[in-house]
């Protein structure tokens, strides 16, 4: 039995898995809040007082860069270590990688239908492929193809700097600078960074708030009211917000797929993507992806797919887990 989870700073999901025939069955899972919760050890003891079940091996996806076997989550208050959850599981190995490798890990596990087509690329498309997964922040990753088989890997390319292409686009940094001081693409490419985009829209007069909206936003996640509003054209200064953001999206998708040479795919994760398929399929996303001078040629032939599981970084957790104890080959 394997124990698995994906933990991010709005959500931990956990699961046992067993495996049967070389494949993943998921037997149990359950969501948690994550902000509810004092630290990842108080969560696992839920979970397993819970369900009784007993884990041969275990694996968590973790929102954070993974170092000596240690995560300062980055959007939550906790320290995740891998010995401290070895002895509190009193369970060997407990492996910790990054929540975006473990989307990498995960997509080896899904059918066609876990995936939504932005750009069919090139038919004979192969070699590096890249993850990229706007959500309560912004992670990136590289899959490493070595003629063999895949290798997934982290990267914390969502803190590198946020690098404008247009007018307004510099407005935009200008306004960020003066709120953050440093502006990286998670401030522009997230659930936060969509409400940031929407608020210097609204302040630099490009359209007025009308008071329901202000009232909406002041009631609720001011990120998924732009973004529903957005999506119905309800009103202009959330739509022009949805649309920045959409091209943002693709120009920082185009450019990790150039650093990874990630011919072979570039897959859209994370809770936003799913939510604005109708938009991500209009021609703004897959324009600011291939608009990269000399080499639009090559962004072009570069399959694009939005992830629609949801469950991807856990089953990836538990592969990444069964690999390292070989229990799949």
């Amino acid at each position: 039995m394997i124990l698995a989870g994906d933990i991010g700073g709005t959500s931990t999901r956990l699961g046992f898995f067993a495996v049967e025939s070389g494949r993943l069955n998921l037997v149990i899972e359950q969501t948690y809040p994550s902000r509810e919760h004092k630290s990842l050890e108080e969560i696992l003891s839920a979970f397993i007082s819970a369900h009784k079940l007993a884990a041969d091996c275990a694996a968590f996806g973790i929102a954070g860069p993974v170092r000596r076997r240690r995560v300062e989550t980055s959007n939550l208050s906790w320290v995740v270590d891998a010995e401290s959850l070895e002895r509190e599981l009193n369970l060997k190995p407990v492996g910790l990688i990054n929540d975006l490798e473990a989307n990498a890990y995960g997509i080896s596990t899904l059918a066609p239908e876990d995936f939504e087509v932005l750009n069919t690329g090139a038919r004979d498309a192969s070699g590096n492929a890249a993850v990229i997964s706007a959500g309560t922040g912004l992670g990136e990753a590289g899959i490493y193809w070595d003629g063999a088989r895949y290798h997934p890997f982290a990267c914390e390319g969502g803190h590198a700097d946020f690098s404008p292409r247009s007018e307004i686009e510099i407005e935009l940094l200008r306004y960020l600078l003066e709120r953050f001081g440093h502006v990286s693409w998670e401030r522009v490419l997230s659930g936060p960074g969509l409400f940031s985009i929407y608020e210097f829209l609204r302040d630099t007069g490009r359209g007025e708030e009308p008071q329901w909206l202000a009232a909406e936003l002041s009631e609720k996640d001011p990120s998924l009211v732009v973004s529903q509003i957005g999506m119905e054209d309800g009103c202009s200064l959330c739509v022009q917000a949805l649309d920045l953001f959409i091209s943002l999206y693709g120009a920082e998708a185009g450019n990790l797929a150039l650093k990874i040479m990630a011919t072979g795919g570039v897959y859209l994760g994370g809770g936003i993507a799913p939510k604005m398929a109708r938009k991500l399929k209009g021609p703004a996303f897959m324009t600011a992806f291939a608009a990269k001078g000399r080499f639009k040629a090559l962004l072009d032939d570069i399959p694009v797919r939005i992830i629609l599981n949801d469950k991807t970084a856990l089953l990836g957790a538990a592969r990444y887990a069964a690999l390292q104890a070989s229990l799949m080959s």
